[in-house]
């Protein structure tokens, strides 16, 4: 889920990764057959032209280290799809989804053997729809996107190999984000609970009535800038990628200026931990000893402070995240695709479509185990995310996040460890007093640069 972003769209390494491959679609061959990155497919996977075919046979479904404790949700999924569609089997696979996945799955397609439904994250969609081996969807399924929340369907665009953009992919699950604070520290700092901050820097002038009021006894939040980039940035509506994410553009803007010095001053003024500059703690476990007054944004993070510090749960309160000059948030749902190189793949199709409909959506989102939030319009408008009961943090939360899910999109930048690396040891550096803040973001750039040059 969502520690703060997930993995940024690397464009510039896809297009490597999959060099040797034959790119995009090709005409058909005297045979019938066509070609989808360099396999022999159905003429009718590709090209113009609604897929269609009878809902039969065998098809190959891969997941993303879930089986292991959802085996009885997606056993029964299968089970139901099967039955709606007498003749049809579903082999489940669960890859474990390290850090050689999106490699692997790469692999299986040049090989011609990528399953024919597969979850997969935002840098696997882009290296396999530029090189054909996804359904193009607006082709071969015009009206897969009514189910889905607009915003959010709109913006799962992946360029194919001419560079047109094209859906190859349907929204699944993603985690959601929230402010929390803890109430009483807020008052103590004279804050007003029910009034958190609504931008980014308003958030910072919060944080340093934080700091004179709380004399060393508590702290607006951890120092490491780590914690905060990219994502305070695209929230105050800073550009920081060029459109064709080969560079980086944040020391272009004015306001990433005012973002470091914000920070730099409130570092100096004692609103945060002077330890916490560069350290790697846990902001979840300080905020459970009561000594941040904002903690994580993860609605995760609110079971985590339930189960383990139920007395500062209690005294935690939640409100919408701070949607600044964006104007609304931002992230990086899982995605299902179905492989262009099917042979099953009317089949294959109708799966991905009944695994991400508004029911089974819905019903996974009910799991106790799991802190999701559904990609369908009727999944959150269910009275599970809804009708909340009572002042339970958690429950507020839900609710909170179900309808900021309504108007968020899914171009969520993150950042490499190199690059997250690079440009905090220089934000750093500003916040200690030995940069100005234009000459730390300018180095910070030009070094993000090099790595994006170098394949970071």
């Amino acid at each position: 889920m969502r520690a703060r972003r997930l993995t940024r769209t690397l464009t510039c390494i896809a297009a490597l990764s999959l060099a040797a491959a034959g790119c995009g679609l090709s005409g058909g061959s005297d045979s019938g057959d066509s070609t989808a990155g360099g396999c022999k497919v159905d003429q009718g996977n590709v090209g113009s032209g609604k897929l269609s075919g009878d809902v039969k046979g065998t098809i190959t479904f891969q997941t993303t280290n879930l089986k292991k404790d959802f085996g009885d949700y997606f056993n029964g999924v299968i089970s139901a799809f099967e039955k709606a569609h007498s003749g049809t089997k579903v082999k489940w696979i669960d890859d474990p989804g390290d850090a050689t996945f999106t490699q692997r799955l790469v692999a299986d397609a040049q090989g011609c053997t990528l399953p024919d439904v597969v979850n997969i994250n935002v840098n696997t969609a882009v290296a396999l729809t530029k090189n054909g081996y996804l359904l193009d969807l607006d082709k071969k399924a015009p009206d897969a996107g009514k189910p889905f929340v607009p915003n959010l369907w709109k913006s799962s665009l992946y360029a194919d190999a001419s560079g047109a953009k094209v859906h190859s992919v349907l929204p699944w699950y993603s985690g959601g984000i929230v402010q929390t604070f803890n109430t009483e520290l807020m008052k103590e700092a004279g804050l007003d609970p029910a009034a958190p901050a609504t931008t980014v820097l308003g958030l910072f002038d919060d944080a340093e009535k934080v700091a004179k009021a709380s004399g060393g006894k508590y702290y607006a939040f951890l120092a490491n800038p780590q914690l905060r980039i990219p994502a305070d940035w695209q929230q105050m509506g800073i550009k920081v990628l060029s459109e064709d994410g080969k560079s980086f553009t944040f020391a272009d803007d004015p306001k990433t200026a005012q973002w470091v010095e914000a920070m730099t001053k409130l570092y100096k003024a004692g609103g945060m931990p002077r330890d916490s500059l560069s350290a790697t703690q846990d902001p979840a476990n300080v905020y459970g000893q009561g000594k941040l007054v904002y903690g994580p944004t993860n609605p995760n993070f609110l079971r985590f402070i339930q189960q383990n510090n139920p007395t500062v749960y209690k005294k935690t309160g939640v409100a919408r995240y701070m949607l600044d000059a964006l104007g609304h948030t931002v992230g990086a749902p899982q995605y299902v695709g179905v492989a262009s190189t099917s042979k099953n793949a009317a089949t294959a199709l109708a799966f991905a479509q009944f695994l991400t409909n508004a029911e089974n959506q819905l019903a996974w989102a009910k799991d106790p185990n799991v802190v999701i939030f559904p990609s369908t319009t009727a999944s959150l408008d269910d009275p599970f995310f809804q009708s909340v009961k009572g002042d339970d943090p958690f429950a507020e939360a839900r609710k909170i996040v179900a309808s900021d899910r309504k108007t968020a999109t899914a171009d969520e930048i993150a950042l490499t460890p190199g690059e997250l690396n690079a440009i905090s040891a220089q934000i750093q550096l500003a916040m200690q007093g030995k940069k100005s803040a234009e000459d730390a973001l300018k180095e910070a750039q030009s070094k993000a640069n090099e790595l994006i040059k170098q394949g970071s």
